[in-house]
Order: C-alpha cells, then sequence, then structure tokens
C-alpha cells in the first residue's frame, strides 16, 4: 500500500514579507551565495513518511514552518527543494473562508466550493440540506456571503469541506474558532472521518486536541524537523525546549 503523504529533503524559501525570488544566477549558485540579508529558509531538509489512517500532529512555536508545510502538502504551495508526494486527494481546513464569492449566496457557495473540489453535482444534492444544517445556516441560505458573521462563515467552510471524500484531511487551526457548541461538532465529525479510515495531518497549537487525535508527532523548530516520534514523547519534547527557552 502506498504512503500517504511523502515529504523527501523538502525546503521552500522566502523574503521577509514575501515570498522569495530568485534570478537564473541563483539558481545555479550555492545555498550560501542563494541567502541574503532578509531571505530566510521557512523549511530546509525536512522528510517524513505519512502512512495511510495514520494521524499526525505538527508541533512548533509561531513561525517555525508548521502552517508552511501544511500548504506544501495541499499544493498551494511550491516547494523550492525536495519534494512532496500526495497519494489521493485532501480535504483542506485551511484558510477555512478562501475561495468563497462574496457576493454569491450560501447556497450558491455550497455549490460553487463543494463543485469545485470535485463533488457532483447529483452528490452536491444529496449533501446540501445536511451542510446547511451542521453551519446551523437553515435561514440564510439566500443571504451574500459576505453578509455572514465571520463566525457563520467558518462554520459554513468547515461543514462543506468536512463533507468531501478525500482520503487525507489537512487541519490548521480550525477547531481555535468558533463557539463550544460548534467546536463539539467539529471533534464529532473528525472522530469520524478518523474511524473511517482517513488520514490526518493536523497543526494546531491546542495540547488536548493533539493528544486526542494524534498518534505521532513532527515538531518542527526553525524550520527544520527536531523530532518525529509518538505524540506524547514530541509533546513532553516540545514543552520541555518552551520552558528552557
Amino acid at each position: 500500500m502506498a504512503a500517504a503523504i511523502e515529504v523527501q529533503d523538502l525546503g521552500v524559501y522566502f523574503r521577509r514579507n514575501r515570498r522569495g525570488r530568485r534570478s537564473f544566477k541563483d539558481l545555479f549558485a550555492g545555498a550560501s551565495r542563494r541567502s541574503r540579508p532578509g531571505e530566510f529558509w521557512a523549511l530546509r531538509n525536512v522528510s517524513f513518511t505519512v502512512q495511510q489512517g495514520e494521524s499526525i500532529g505538527v508541533v512548533g512555536r509561531n513561525g517555525q514552518g508548521k502552517s508552511t508545510l501544511l500548504r506544501l502538502v495541499a499544493g498551494v504551495l511550491l516547494a523550492d527543494e525536495g519534494s512532496v508526494a500526495v497519494n489521493g486527494g485532501v480535504a483542506p481546513l485551511i484558510e477555512l473562508t478562501g475561495g468563497f464569492v462574496g457576493d454569491l449566496t450560501v447556497r450558491e457557495n455550497v455549490r460553487l466550493t463543494a463543485g469545485l473540489h470535485g463533488m457532483p453535482k447529483a452528490e452536491i444534492a444529496r449533501r446540501y440540506d445536511e451542510m446547511i444544517a451542521f453551519a446551523e445556516l437553515e435561514e440564510f441560505q439566500e443571504t451574500p456571503y459576505k453578509h455572514l458573521s465571520n463566525g457563520m462563515k467558518v462554520r459554513l467552510a468547515f461543514s462543506v469541506v468536512s463533507q468531501l471524500d478525500e482520503p487525507i484531511l489537512l487541519v490548521d487551526e480550525v477547531l481555535a474558532v468558533g463557539d463550544k457548541g460548534f467546536r463539539d461538532k467539529c471533534y464529532k465529525r473528525i472522530d469520524e472521518l478518523l474511524a473511517d479510515g482517513r488520514t490526518l495531518f493536523f497543526v494546531s497549537h491546542n495540547e488536548r486536541d493533539l493528544r486526542r487525535f494524534c498518534t505521532r508527532g513532527l515538531y518542527l523548530d526553525k524550520g527544520a524537523l527536531v523530532l518525529d516520534a509518538p505524540i506524547n514523547e514530541v509533546l513532553d519534547r516540545y514543552n520541555a525546549d518552551s520552558t528552557a527557552g
């Protein structure tokens, strides 16, 4: 059985405040010549494999490359070095409200977003009521998306994306938003997806959530993979480093 995610010698390069751009000459220069003031490697020499059905938690302080790694796996960011191979489609619970169109109604956005992610029209129609009910937006189906509150937008996006049948689920801090009732619904939905054999790649600062959903952890620090081990061991190391620092 092929691995769900294979990452080999991964590197991505930025300039402060924007993606780094290199000249043609830079492409043939050594790494020392490529680095200039204000430029840095957000990730460098990162390698790991995720098997199908695994639940992986990505741990690290802010700015250490966690969300960058998730975007590389999602395919919305391209690597400057190395490779990312994803065997199967992904359901990206990242930047949840991105891709929705402000002037379209809730109903139109559900059809558009689910369709863009590859859900057939008949399946969208079959699941539509369930998605609206999960988002608690029954009374707002004809409301333009731009008139929804931020909480409503997040509920709608989670509802739609979590209904995708992709084998790999990417989650970036989504459980940190919304009220307790909505978070509980999110927890239950993720539990259902994991019970169905989905692969979870999860970025969070919430230690309780990481211990609940994940069995293995990746600890990133300064763009490097410091530790790849069972989640409890990774969190213990991270907490020890944070205390020492």
